[in-house]
C-alpha cells in the first residue's frame, strides 16, 4: 500500500478537495486493510477478498473507497445508511471483520495535537494526522454473515417482476401474494408519481 501522505494526496485529488474527512477516511482504510490482512488492497488478487461496508455518505466514504479500490460496481462496497462515521472490513477468505468508528471525542482532541494551528479546519487536519489511531478510532471485532446474493461476481438470480415486466436482480425483489415485484412496485420506492416521457433528440446515439 502508499503512504499515507501519498493516499491523501490522490484520495484528495480523486473527492476533489482536501478535508478532515479525507484524512479519516484514509487512515481508517489503512487500518482496516491491516487488521484484515490485506497490504495492497487495490491488487486484483487481494481486491476480490475484500468488502467494505460503509455507515456514512460523506467526504471519509469516498477516503474509504479510493484507499481499498472498492466498488459499487464490484459488489465489494456496501452502502448502510446508519449516520455514522464508521465502516466496516471484510477478508472473505478469512472472514475476519473489524469494524472502525471514528471518535468523537477526536474532534475535542484537535487543540491539543495541533495547538499551533489556529483556524479549527486546518487544525482538525493536522491532529487527524497526528493522532495515534487508538485516538482516532475505535475499534470492534465483528461478524458479517454475507449472503451469497450480495457476494461479487455475477448475478446469481434474476426475476421478472409480475406487475410491470422489469428484470430484478440479486433477490431484490418483493413476494406479494406468492407473487414476484419490484420494490417501487411494492411500494417501497424513493419516488413517487412515475410517468413515462419522450425527450427531445431521443434517438441520439453517443458520437452523433
Amino acid at each position: 500500500m502508499q503512504d499515507f501522505k501519498s493516499l491523501i494526496k490522490s484520495s484528495a485529488a480523486a473527492h476533489g478537495h482536501l478535508c478532515p474527512g479525507q484524512v479519516v477516511g484514509v487512515r481508517m482504510a489503512m487500518l482496516g486493510c491491516r487488521l484484515i490482512g490485506l497490504d495492497e488492497p487495490t491488487r486484483r488478487d487481494q481486491i476480490k477478498k475484500l468488502i467494505v461496508y460503509v455507515e456514512m455518505d460523506r467526504c471519509t466514504a469516498d477516503a474509504v473507497a479510493h484507499v481499498t479500490g472498492v466498488k459499487l460496481g464490484r459488489r465489494s462496497l456496501k452502502f448502510m445508511d446508519y449516520g455514522i462515521m464508521a465502516a466496516t472490513f471484510v477478508n472473505l477468505e478469512t472472514q475476519k471483520a473489524f469494524r472502525i468508528i471514528s471518535t468523537e471525542e477526536s474532534r475535542d482532541l484537535a487543540l491539543a495535537y495541533a495547538p499551533e494551528v489556529a483556524e479549527k479546519y486546518a487544525r482538525q487536519l493536522k491532529a487527524y494526522e497526528r493522532m495515534p489511531d487508538a485516538v482516532l478510532f475505535r475499534v470492534q471485532e465483528v461478524d458479517v454473515a454475507i449472503d451469497e446474493l450480495d457476494l461479487p461476481g455475477p448475478t446469481r438470480r434474476k426475476v421478472t417482476c409480475s406487475r410491470c415486466g422489469q428484470v430484478v436482480r440479486d433477490g431484490r425483489e418483493v413476494i406479494e401474494q406468492n407473487r414476484p415485484l419490484c420494490q417501487p412496485c411494492a411500494g417501497g420506492a424513493y419516488f413517487s408519481n412515475a410517468r413515462n416521457i419522450t425527450w427531445p433528440d431521443m434517438n441520439r446515439t453517443p458520437g452523433k
